[in-house]
C-alpha cells in the first residue's frame, strides 16, 4: 500500500526533534552535525535567535497579504540586494525552480521587447542544475529527471561546461542567452574556469544575448563572498537566488538589471506567495547576519581550516576519498567507493551529508560552523573512511 506522503523521496530513517547551531537532535537525544544544511538552505543553522526573533515577531503582526498591495519588507530587502550587486530590480518567490522559471521567461520577453520574438532559445550546460518543474528539467537537460515526463520543454540547447568553442558554435539567431551556475552542485562541484565566465560575457557582449547566472546553490555567501561570482569580473545580466536566502524558509529571488526586469510588466508574471511579509522580514535578517562586519571574514577563516583538514584526510585516505572541490563552504570530496555508502556511513557516524554527482559527497556545513564543528566532523569523516577502507581493499 502506498504511503501517505507520495513516494518520490528516498528518505533516510531519521528524524529529527531539534537543533542548535550546526547540529540537529533526533527524537532518542542523538545529535547529528549537519553538514548538508537542508542541502545549503539553513544559511544561520539551527535556531539562530535573530532569525527566530524576525519570524516570531512578524507572524504575530501580519504574514501574508499578496502583491496586491504594497510589502514593505520586500521593498526593503531588494534595495539592499540592488545595493549589494549588480542588479537594479528584484522579483521574490518561494523556491529555486521558480526563480528560474521567472528567469528564463524574462530573457525571452527581454529579447521580443527588443525587437527580437525569435530569441528564445537558452543555452545551458551538461552536468548542470536547474529545478524539478518541467521547463527547469528541461534546461537541466539530464535524461534521469526527464524520464517518463514526455517531450522536454522546447527551447534549450547543450553545450559542454567549460568549453567555449562548443558554446560559441551553439549560438544561433534563435538564442536569448545562457545559463550557468558559477560552479555546479548537483554536478559535483564543478567550478566554472575564470576564463570560461568571461568567455560567455565576451560572447553575450557580441551577439547581443542575456546572460543569467543561476546562484541558488551558490549565492548567501555561501563560497565566501555574498554570491560566487562576485570573485571574479563577470557580472550577469540576470541571476537567481534561493535556498540560503531565507535560513530555511521557503523564499528565492531573480535580480536583473534593468533592460531585462522592465520587459516584467503587470501580467506578465506574477506570485501568490512570493515576496510576502513574513518571507522578506526572514531574508532581511539573514542579509542583517552574511552583511554584519567582518561575518564572511569569519567565515573564510573557517572554511579554509576546513578544507585543510580534509586535504589532510584526503591524503590518509586516498583509497576512500580521492579529492577535495570546491569553494568556500560549497564543498565536494570525490569519493573511490559509491558516494552513497559513504554518505550512509558517515550517518552512523552522526554527520549529515548529501551525494551530487560524479560520485561526489557534499559538505554544506550552516556559514556558522565553528572550528569545534569542523574538529568534529573531520573526525567522524575519519571514522567514515576507516570503515569503508576495508569495503575498497575487496
Amino acid at each position: 500500500m502506498i504511503s501517505a506522503l507520495m513516494p518520490n523521496f528516498s528518505r533516510l530513517d531519521v528524524a529529527f526533534a531539534h537543533g542548535q547551531g550546526s547540529w540537529l537532535f533526533d527524537a532518542q537525544g542523538r545529535r547529528y552535525l549537519d553538514f548538508a544544511a537542508g542541502i545549503a538552505t539553513n544559511s544561520l543553522g539551527h535556531n539562530h535567535p535573530h532569525l527566530v526573533k524576525t519570524i516570531s515577531e512578524q507572524a504575530a503582526k501580519v504574514i501574508h497579504v499578496s502583491n496586491l498591495y504594497r510589502v514593505p519588507q520586500a521593498e526593503q530587502l531588494a534595495a539592499r540586494f540592488v545595493e549589494a550587486c549588480f542588479a537594479d530590480s528584484v522579483f521574490f518567490c518561494n523556491s529555486g525552480a521558480e526563480a528560474n522559471e521567472g528567469l528564463i521567461k524574462a530573457m525571452r520577453k527581454a529579447q521580443s521587447d527588443a525587437g527580437h520574438p525569435e530569441r528564445t532559445r537558452v543555452i545551458c550546460f551538461e552536468g548542470a542544475f536547474h529545478g524539478r518543474t518541467l521547463a527547469t528539467i528541461s534546461a537541466t537537460g539530464n535524461p534521469k529527471y526527464l524520464e517518463g515526463f514526455g517531450k522536454p520543454v522546447e527551447g534549450f540547447d547543450h553545450v559542454p561546461f567549460n568549453n567555449l568553442n562548443a558554446l560559441r558554435a551553439a549560438i544561433t539567431a534563435e538564442t536569448a542567452g545562457i545559463l550557468v551556475e558559477p560552479l555546479q552542485g548537483e554536478g559535483g562541484i564543478r567550478a566554472a574556469d575564470p576564463d570560461f565566465l568571461r568567455g560567455l560575457r565576451a560572447a553575450c557582449d557580441e551577439f547581443g544575448l542575456i546572460l543569467g547566472f543561476d546562484e541558488v546553490q551558490t549565492g548567501m555567501g555561501r563560497t565566501g563572498k555574498l554570491f560566487a561570482h562576485q570573485w571574479g569580473d563577470v557580472e550577469p545580466d540576470i541571476m537567481s537566488l534561493a535556498k540560503g536566502i531565507g535560513g530555511g524558509f521557503p523564499m528565492a529571488a531573480v535580480l536583473a538589471r534593468e533592460h531585462v526586469a522592465k520587459a516584467l510588466k503587470p501580467g506578465s508574471h506574477g506570485t501568490t506567495f512570493g515576496g510576502s511579509p513574513l518571507a522578506c522580514a526572514v531574508g532581511n535578517a539573514v542579509l542583517d547576519v552574511i552583511l554584519a562586519d567582518g561575518f564572511l571574514d569569519q567565515m573564510n577563516e573557517t572554511a579554509s581550516y576546513l578544507r585543510a583538514g580534509l586535504e589532510k584526510l584526503i591524503a590518509r585516505h586516498g583509497d576512500v576519498f580521492t579529492e577535495l572541490r570546491g569553494q568556500g563552504l560549497l564543498i565536494g570530496l570525490k569519493c573511490a567507493v559509491p558516494n552513497g555508502e559513504a554518505q550512509a556511513q558517515a550517518l552512523r557516524q552522526g554527520l549529515l551529508s548529501v551525494a551530487a554527482g560524479e560520485n561526489v559527497l557534499r559538505l554544506l556545513p550552516p556559514l556558522v560552523v565553528t572550528r569545534a564543528d569542523c574538529d568534529e566532523g573531520l573526525a567522524m569523516l575519519e571514522q567514515t573512511a576507516a570503515a569503508l577502507a576495508p569495503q575498497v581493499a575487496k
